[in-house]
């Protein structure tokens, strides 16, 4: 059982005061005692050794106190949303630990002050655009301006497809940030889940306006795995998209399927610009739109992509391109029957 000490001096608003309490109260023992055992008490010398060890005392604390006074003065800054303040961390004791931690966690919440603001406007943007197109497709069927024929509707179709996409991606950062890690495995050939990506891909890229070519090579052509197919399939889309959106627009993309070892090794290539190599670890973060300032997405889908493969015991990095500019991204899985 734990025992709780008291705590008298908790009633003071200083530190400082509590130091010079706590030496006072030390020194008027040791002298009570002195006086004990010898039978005398110096008052005059016993009282200015007091103030001046007191002085002493308020003179040193002041060092110690201030990196509190300063978290003090920086907590009621972040209280008011500013997170820029930090504390001065010169001392190895508690307090100089304490205050590496307050800046930690300073840095932490500006960052993830910063997640939410780029969240909220990278999400507003992505809102906009198919909410402004839906709603002008469905005010020139009201208007008799457009007939409310296959083309028209299919227009309509795919603005409210990816106005899902962006909840679905939503509910996928909710779940990350809740730890959920459901997955219903199954083993299923790699050919079928591709084909079914690409088919996908194409309607988009044609909705898009962007004639690309795809080209899938698997190898062999019986390659199975062992994962959550709705998932993977979410992996190889997201791939998908980034290719088509930062490739040129009557560019190749290439996606290729083969074993390796014991491992599953799925790679989406374009030819776009590329991503430099001090870049590479950052385009799975979240938030991360490129070098496109619109039209990037909301920056969730490599990270949504990285979230699934790690639930999956898999790896993905950017590689290099043999040959020429572009961006190849390699997923890492355990093969069929593999965990």
């Amino acid at each position: 059982m734990r025992v709780l000490l008291p705590r008298p001096l908790d009633p003071l608003r200083s530190i400082k005061v509590k130091l010079g309490i706590t030496l006072v109260g030390a020194g008027a023992v040791g002298l009570a005692v002195f006086w004990q055992g010898m039978g005398f008490f110096p008052p005059r010398t016993a009282a200015t050794a007091i103030v001046v060890a007191l002085i002493t005392s308020q003179v040193l604390a002041h060092g110690m106190t201030a990196p509190l006074r300063e978290m003090t003065a920086a907590a009621r800054a972040m209280a008011r949303g500013d997170y820029t303040r930090r504390v001065r961390a010169t001392s190895r004791d508690e307090v100089g630990q304490l205050a590496v931690a307050f800046n930690q966690m300073a840095a932490d919440l500006a960052s993830a002050d910063q997640q939410r603001r780029e969240l909220i406007a990278n999400v507003s943007h992505e809102l906009r655009t198919p909410i402004t197109a839906l709603q002008a497709v469905l005010e020139n069927i009201v208007d008799g301006v457009a007939a409310a024929d296959p083309a028209t509707l299919r227009t309509a179709l795919t603005q409210t497809e990816r106005l899902s996409r962006l909840v679905t991606e939503l509910l996928d950062l909710s779940r990350i940030d809740a730890g959920v890690h459901a997955l219903d495995r199954g083993t299923f050939a790699v050919a079928d889940l591709l084909a079914d990506v690409v088919a996908e891909a194409e309607v988009a890229a044609t909705a898009a306006e962007r004639t690309i070519e795809f080209r899938v090579e698997v190898s062999p052509p019986e390659v199975a795995v062992n994962a959550d197919r709705e998932r993977l399939h979410q992996v190889v889309v997201n791939l998908l998209d980034n290719a088509v959106r930062h490739g040129p627009a009557d560019g190749t993309v290439t996606v290729r399927g083969f074993a390796e070892a014991d491992r599953l090794v799925i790679e989406v290539a374009d030819e776009g610009p590329g991503i430099p190599v001090e870049e590479r670890h950052r385009v799975f973060e979240r938030f991360t739109r490129g070098d496109r300032p619109t039209g990037g997405g909301t920056g969730l889908g490599l990270a949504i992509a990285r979230w699934v493969v790690e639930l999956h015991h898999g790896t993905i990095s950017v590689v290099d391109v043999a040959g020429g500019p572009g961006c190849r991204i390699r997923v890492s899985l355990p093969a069929a029957g593999e965990e």
